[in-house]
């Protein structure tokens, strides 16, 4: 067993509106969905994404799509137009996502 990168597995697809950011993770091979649905739990996404203090962490699975939704509240500083952070929305979230490892044989 060894780590790897989320991006080597899947890619990510992101929204923002408000203070909620939505996170999608679809598995390059329908083979890896399997291991992503174990590891890439709401848990550990919430523990990834300690420093934004989300409220809630919520994940919809999407099995015929191989992928995964996730839902984060009050990560995004009150919103793109609130927000003093440069970068901390949309794409640069997902990449952080992107970033988390998971254990493959």
């Amino acid at each position: 067993m060894h780590d790897v990168p989320l991006y080597e597995l899947a890619h990510g697809r992101t929204g923002d509106k408000g203070d909620r950011i939505n996170i999608s993770l679809i598995a390059y091979r329908p083979e890896d969905y399997a291991l992503l649905v174990e590891q890439v739990t709401t848990g550990r996404v919430a523990q990834h994404f300690a420093h934004r203090r989300p409220t809630q962490v919520q994940r919809f699975l999407l099995p015929q799509l191989q992928a995964m939704n996730f839902v984060l509240d009050a990560v995004l500083d009150g919103g793109v137009n609130d927000s003093l952070n440069l970068d901390a929305h949309g794409k640069a979230l997902s990449f952080h996502l992107l970033a988390m490892t998971v254990r493959v044989p």
